[in-house]
């Protein structure tokens, strides 16, 4: 006969985080430090996982910055998330959400050579295997999403 203590052990030995632990989500400002703090947390995290990718953190730099630049509504933050396993074993999801739903991300004109801005989402198309949008969680907000596969993400 099983003890209580006995089935504690045997939650414990089963309860190791599996998806839990390969995630990662925080709230960062909608401001040009909350963007940077996006992409060196997203490297700590990372490299905290043994899955260092250059290819993730240029996409996290950018949809950071495109939720700090196009997405921002005065007092509201927007938030990282990272999911490692997503799908696939090893493949990387990254997900910005911001409050700016009513306007939902395109990749635009050609920009000229001297253009500072206008290149993000050709950044994120060329360094992801897969990105989208999606409307929500909540009302007014968008998720615009990039997936990394470990074969693209090796650094």
């Amino acid at each position: 006969m099983a003890t209580l203590s006995d089935v504690n052990n045997a939650i414990h030995a089963t309860a190791e985080p599996i998806v839990a632990a390969r995630d990662f989500t925080v709230l960062l400002s909608s401001t040009r430090r909350g963007a940077r703090l996006a992409r060196l947390l997203a490297e700590r995290q990372l490299v905290e996982r043994g899955a260092e990718s250059e290819p993730a953190l240029h996409i996290v730099a950018e949809l950071a910055a495109n939720a700090v630049l196009h997405g921002c509504v005065p007092g509201r933050d927007f938030r990282l998330t990272l999911v490692l396993g997503h799908g696939r074993p090893d493949t990387l999801r990254v997900e910005v959400t911001d409050a700016g739903g009513d306007r939902h991300p395109h990749i635009g004109e050609p920009v000229g050579d001297r253009a500072e801005s206008g290149r993000g989402l050709l950044l994120v198309t060329a360094f992801a295997d897969r990105w989208g949008v999606v409307d929500g969680p909540g009302p007014g907000c968008k998720t615009v999403w990039a997936e990394v596969d470990p074969e693209r993400g090796s650094t």
